[in-house]
């Protein structure tokens, strides 16, 4: 399991002062006004520790300034980077939800235990989630998620169980 979490990406800066714009890639957006500290990871790997100094909404963005960086030549180069936070200062889970960094790779498996493929990617949408599942054939299988097509997972052992339905594979 990671240790850090991806809560969303500067996608530019904001104004002079520097804030930048963020795309959140978490499902509550709110947290970012409790966030108090956090990881910049830029393309290279580089990983810079910071903390909030503000947090204000524009649209589907968020807009944050870090105590660190005061002008957009010092934030500018971190176009890009991705944000993290510690799995420590992470919003608890609630029953039935998982990280999404938890569950990518885990090896897809039916009820009769044969071995269906491997968890590619979860894609959010507006009423429940949907796993990709690229199948041993290396086609795309989408799975809601749901008890009725994922009857288990063992998030621990990276280890899904789905059902297919009449018609999912055709």
């Amino acid at each position: 399991m990671e240790d850090i979490l991806r809560i969303g990406v500067i996608t530019s800066t904001h104004g002079l002062k520097g804030e930048v714009k963020v795309y959140p890639t978490t499902d509550d957006v709110n947290r970012f006004k409790k966030l108090k500290k956090c990881i910049i990871r830029t393309e290279k790997g580089e990983e810079i520790e910071v903390e909030k100094n503000s947090c204000k909404f524009f649209k589907n963005m968020v807009i944050l300034s870090f105590k660190e960086f005061n002008n957009i030549n010092e934030i500018e180069k971190y176009k890009g980077s991705e944000l993290y936070v510690t799995r420590e200062a992470a919003i608890p889970l609630e029953e039935d939800e998982f990280y999404i960094s938890d569950v990518i790779g885990a090896d897809v498996y039916l009820e009769d235990g044969s071995h269906f493929g491997r968890l590619k990617d979860v894609m959010k949408t507006g009423a429940n989630d949907v796993f990709v599942v690229i199948m041993e054939d290396k086609q795309e299988l989408l799975v809601p998620v749901i008890k009725e097509f994922v009857p288990d997972m063992d998030i621990e052992n990276k280890k899904i169980t789905i059902r297919l339905m009449k018609g999912m594979l055709d």
